[in-house]
């Protein structure tokens, strides 16, 4: 392990590293960090992976109250090991994870520092999202709650963990390693059982991210077939069983799983975050 992940956080450091991988994503990828310039806990740093695709050094440009860091990686390594490139450079005691896609609520930051001091790892509820475009900026076409109770063991057979806008303590690396290239898709389910088997998780009943489910981005969670091999590794590895590749919405409806749908709060007023990009 790199000796960026030792040590102790000095006063000059982030309190939290916000790392996020991308790949030719410029104006969603813009949007969050228009998130991120609304957020009302504000001691943070972002580092942005660029996963070899089109550059987004303007970011900089237009952002330049964000303490905003840009990796460039000199082939397109797929987005484990991109974020694994960004957690090694993370100076932050936390790490918060989100897909270059998605978005956080101007208070999500905040409640989630706020709900960690006990815990070593806390996600949040989120909002599914399918977003439609309109001069350059994504509004909600259709959107739904996704929240469900922190079920341990249920967790082994479904997993309703999002990483975006999770937030956990960078010294679970030290134990763990980074986060698992071999299991790919499922690097967030793999990661989360790893935590859990050994450390404190919650789950915070809010809704503060919105994770961007729109059919223009060939989001590759709607392709089961494609995923079979990386499940059967994950499973493999857990030691989880047989575990189905059902269309991510007939997975919901199991009663199994219905059954662990909890209340939330909704908090997102439904505005777009139009990006400083397109003025």
């Amino acid at each position: 392990m790199s000796n960026i992940m030792t040590g102790e956080r000095v006063l000059s450091q982030p309190f939290v590293s916000i790392v996020i991988p991308t790949y030719n994503r410029l104006y969603q990828l813009a949007e969050l960090v228009e998130a991120l310039s609304r957020q009302t806990y504000k001691n943070f740093e972002v580092i942005i992976v660029n996963d070899c695709g089109e550059k987004v050094d303007v970011l900089q440009e237009v952002y330049p109250d964000l303490n905003l860091v840009i990796v460039e990686l000199g082939e397109n390594s797929k987005h484990v090991l991109a974020r694994n490139q960004g957690v090694l450079r993370a100076k932050g005691e936390f790490i918060m994870l989100i897909d270059d896609d998605d978005l956080i609520i101007p208070t999500h930051l905040e409640t989630m520092v706020g709900a960690i001091e006990d815990y070593d790892l806390v996600y949040s509820d989120v909002e599914i999202v399918n977003f439609a475009v309109e001069h350059q900026v994504r509004v909600a076409a259709s959107r739904f709650l996704f929240a469900y109770e922190m079920d341990l063991e249920a967790m082994r057979s479904f997993s309703t963990y999002v990483p975006s806008g999770s937030l956990y303590r960078r010294e679970l690396h030290q134990t763990l390693g980074l986060f698992d290239p071999d299991v790919h898709n499922y690097w967030d389910w793999d990661f989360f059982l790893r935590v859990a088997e050994n450390h404190r998780v919650h789950r915070v009943a809010k809704a503060g991210v919105l994770y961007d489910f729109s059919d223009a981005n060939n989001n590759q969670s709607k392709d089961p077939a494609s995923r079979r091999d990386y499940l059967d590794k994950l499973s493999e590895k857990h030691q989880l069983g047989s575990l189905p590749t059902k269309n991510f919405f007939q997975l919901l409806e199991q009663p199994e799983v219905k059954q662990r749908q909890a209340e939330s709060h909704i908090l997102w007023d439904g505005q777009p975050f139009r990006s400083r990009l397109i003025g």
